[in-house]
């Protein structure tokens, strides 16, 4: 039995309408949808949107906590959002926003700009600080990475693109 597929999603202010396996959420801050499988049906009650599978296969109950999971995401996103911070660190490593474009400079020979996506929006409070926000979990997890990748920490000197709450297992250096 899914503990988590158990569980109803609230709603918290956000619109869920159901039509067969499509279940759409609008929000304050826009609107999502999930495509169920068939494996798994949804209806609304007053406590929120309850998952259930279709039937006791293990196709069924695997996929039973993952929609429940990917349905509270879309109310979450298009209600409160996501939001992700990145954290610089090295000399001379910062970043700047060019317009809407992210441009980084992370010890390459030239700068690096990043364009966001549709629906992402890129912030710099610090040189050394990114934080991308949006409403689809995914999509904002994905960006990320994308700009961690280019440059991520090394295990010497932790120098590179982190996530803020990442911590780097440091190496101890060559011994004479």
């Amino acid at each position: 039995m899914s503990r988590t597929g158990k569980k109803p999603v609230a709603l918290n202010g956000a619109t869920v309408t159901i039509d067969g396996q499509n279940v759409t959420a609008k929000g304050p801050k826009g609107e999502l949808s999930v495509v169920l499988m068939d494996l798994v049906t949804a209806k609304q009650t007053e406590e929120g949107i309850v998952i259930e599978p279709v039937n006791e296969s293990k196709q069924a109950r695997a996929a039973w906590g993952t929609f429940r999971s990917l349905v509270q995401n879309i109310v979450t996103g298009v209600t409160v959002g996501f939001e992700r911070k990145l954290a610089i660190q090295g000399v001379g490593y910062r970043a700047a926003m060019q317009g809407k474009d992210l441009k980084l400079s992370l010890g390459f020979s030239h700068e690096v700009v990043y364009e966001a996506p549709q629906g992402i929006s890129l912030a710099t409070p610090a040189p050394t600080e990114v934080v991308v926000t949006g409403i689809d979990k995914q999509v904002v997890g994905q960006v990320a990475a994308n700009i961690r990748e280019y440059r991520p920490p090394e295990p010497y000197k932790g120098k590179g693109v982190r996530y803020a709450e990442e911590h780097v297992f440091r190496k101890e250096g060559k011994k004479k």
